[in-house]
This record gives C-alpha cells, sequence and structure tokens, in this order.
C-alpha cells in the first residue's frame, strides 16, 4: 500500500468535486463505495455509491458555481486517509455555504471504498434549508 498514492487518489478526488466534475470524482469510488454521514436527522446516514452520486450531481441546482473544498491536512496510514478542509461556496438562495469538515476514506483497490464526513450540520441545514 502506497501511502503517497492513496493521498494522491483523495486529493484529486477532491480536485474533481471542486470543479464540480463529478463523474470524474465517481470513478474514483468503487462500485461498492459507500459515504457515511453521522447523525439522526435529514442527510445522515450511509449511501451507497448512486445515491451519493445522485446527490452530489445535484449540486450545481443550489450552487451554480460549485462547492470548492480546500484540503489543510491530509494524514495516511494504511488503507486510511483522513483530510481536514474548508468548504466554501455562494448558492443559488444568496447564502454562502462555509464548512469545516473532516473526512476519513478508506482505500481498496485503488479506490475509495468507504468515506464517512463529519462536518456541522446545522450550518448545512441553515443554509440550504
Amino acid at each position: 500500500m502506497d501511502l503517497e498514492v492513496n493521498k494522491q487518489l483523495v486529493l484529486d478526488f477532491w480536485k474533481a468535486f471542486s470543479e464540480s466534475r463529478f463523474d470524474d470524482a465517481l470513478e474514483m469510488v468503487a462500485d461498492d463505495g459507500t459515504w457515511w454521514v453521522p447523525g439522526s436527522g435529514e442527510g445522515a446516514g450511509e449511501y451507497a455509491k448512486d445515491e451519493f452520486a445522485a446527490s452530489i450531481k445535484g449540486i450545481g441546482e443550489y450552487a451554480p458555481n460549485g462547492i470548492r473544498v480546500t484540503v489543510s491536512v491530509l494524514t495516511a496510514e494504511g488503507d486510511r486517509v483522513a483530510m481536514e478542509a474548508e468548504c466554501y461556496g455562494k448558492l443559488a438562495n444568496g447564502k454562502v455555504y462555509n464548512n469545516f469538515i473532516h473526512v476519513l476514506h478508506m482505500i481498496r483497490d485503488g479506490k475509495l471504498v468507504k468515506i464517512r464526513e463529519y462536518m456541522d450540520t446545522q450550518h448545512v441545514r441553515e443554509v440550504f434549508g
């Protein structure tokens, strides 16, 4: 397991996401990959790749210029890459989405297989409604 290769995969995923190249980003996710958000409110839970794909492809409706994810910390060990980042986007409703996230990525065979995202869910509700 090459830690630098794993870190680059994560950077490439978030670069594609930030540039609204969602199909490119999704190519980096395993077919059985999942995305998980903690909590019990709206948006929380575990999503299969197709559910996650539908969600992110709808971002353009809310943020016509996309949401930029700026990585500040990246740490790798084994098949895991932990990331801290700032998310920023101006929304169609006039609000600004500016959230700080921590994401744990698990990698298998060169693909993201589990993504666990921790964020300020209250900010998400306030901004996206």
